[in-house]
């Protein structure tokens, strides 16, 4: 770890409130970013209370990314309080069920597409504006290696878009000064959720639709283990330093040699 690897750097990072985004967060003002740290839920305010208290540059902004407008009005506010966004991290998604595709109603597939594609998209799109007006940027998006899973397939499709979204993007911007890459985590070992994806308790069948995905996630990995929080933010941290500087429009598995 460099303590100063991002001194002088502005970072967004979204999802921040907890999990990969808040592991991010907490690594990179250690390593001497200011943050602004964006995320649905007000417990993002506990993580910058703490972060702030240890002397990092850092706000707080509540937005839900799955709307354009909320987006753009989020990363707005980055611009106007630090004058530049130099990092974008896009870490909101997740499944929000699991089961056959042939058992998803129309509404979770769109719901799953909404929720693991939008944000990332909307992110993208409300970062670089900004990026392109100072002439540098980096962008990391967190994809995952379930592009190629069981019981997943619309949340499986929304990250295949995140990974085509990456790939295009940086081909687009990459005259412009502008780095964009992803990582894809595979099964990662985290704190219980402070906000369920699903509120609903899950029936027996779903219970045993959700132990498949863990089996094959562990099948698939050459390490049979999930990672942990912190072996997910080195890699995001990695291509959103200068020591990736000429890596670009690459997704970076980060799954124990499971490629997807």
């Amino acid at each position: 770890m460099d303590k100063s690897r991002f001194s002088g750097q502005v970072m967004a990072i979204t999802g921040a409130a907890q999990g990969i985004g808040k592991a991010v967060a907490e690594r990179a003002a250690r390593e001497g970013a200011s943050l602004a740290l964006i995320d649905r839920t007000p417990y993002l305010e506990e993580v910058v209370a703490v972060l702030r208290e240890r002397g990092t540059d850092i706000i707080a902004l509540q937005a839900d990314l799955e709307h354009w407008e909320e987006a753009r009005e989020a990363l707005d506010q980055v611009q106007q309080h630090f004058g530049r966004v130099d990092i974008m991290v896009n870490n909101v998604g997740g499944t929000i069920w699991a089961r056959p595709f042939a058992d998803y109603a129309p509404q979770q597939i769109e719901a799953e597409i909404r929720r693991s594609l939008f944000p990332t998209l909307w992110g993208c799109r409300a970062a670089l504006p900004h990026m392109l007006a100072q002439g540098s940027g980096v962008i990391v998006n967190v994809s995952s290696v379930a592009t190629r899973g069981v019981n997943r397939v619309p949340y499986s499709a929304a990250k295949g878009g995140v990974n085509a979204l990456t790939q295009s993007l940086a081909f687009e911007y990459a005259g412009a000064g502008i780095r964009i890459n992803a990582t894809a985590p595979g099964g990662t070992e985290a704190p219980p959720r402070l906000t369920p994806r699903n509120r609903e308790s899950p029936t027996q069948q779903e219970e045993r639709w959700y132990r498949q995905v863990v089996e094959q996630t562990l099948d698939s990995s050459l390490m049979h283990r999930y990672g942990s929080v912190d072996e997910q933010a080195a890699a995001i941290l990695f291509l959103a330093s200068a020591e990736a500087s000429y890596i670009n429009g690459t997704v970076l598995p980060v799954a124990g040699g499971d490629l997807g």
